[in-house]
């Protein structure tokens, strides 16, 4: 009884002692899913904070597979880079210490658009995390193939760095 009761405890304290968001120098590492309408496939995201409620920060996205009659990509298609900036509202709102709920701005190989997140850390390291990215200005309208200037959904996990 008493070895479930520790390690109990400790878990208890483990799951209160993680933060989403801690400020200055914080580092977040995120790795999950990218769904959209034409294809779907990987995001990667780091963020650096600069403030209490600032952080910055490069995204990522991969499609691995198009929908019906655009099977084809290139490189090109598949890939986008972002620089992205976040206003940190986890402490703000105050909902939960592990809960972080961040929208930004990102400037992309593909259009400048905008973000709205949120994650929930487990433990100090660990969490889970998802992204609603939609685009603001498209920087080539033409191009039936651009599947980057869509609606999309980033789910999956983020780690403390």
């Amino acid at each position: 009884m008493k070895n479930i009761l520790l390690v109990v405890a400790l878990l208890a304290f483990s799951f209160g002692n993680a933060q989403a968001f801690i400020g200055e120098g914080d580092q977040k590492f995120q790795v999950g899913a990218n769904i959209q309408d034409y294809a779907t496939g990987i995001n990667v995201s780091f963020d650096h904070g600069l403030g209490e409620n600032i952080s910055i920060g490069v995204s990522s996205s991969y499609a691995l597979g198009g929908a019906d009659g655009i099977e084809n990509l290139d490189f090109g298609d598949r890939f986008d880079l972002k620089g992205r900036f976040n206003a940190n509202l986890g402490n703000v709102i105050n909902i939960d210490e592990n809960f972080d709920l961040y929208p930004g701005l990102n400037l992309s190989l593909k259009n400048f658009g905008g973000h709205v997140g949120a994650r929930y850390f487990f433990s100090e390291g660990f969490g889970v995390f998802t992204e609603a990215n939609f685009p603001l200005a498209k920087y080539d309208t033409d191009d039936p193939i651009d599947i980057h200037n869509q609606f999309t959904l980033n789910i999956g996990a983020v780690f403390n760095l």
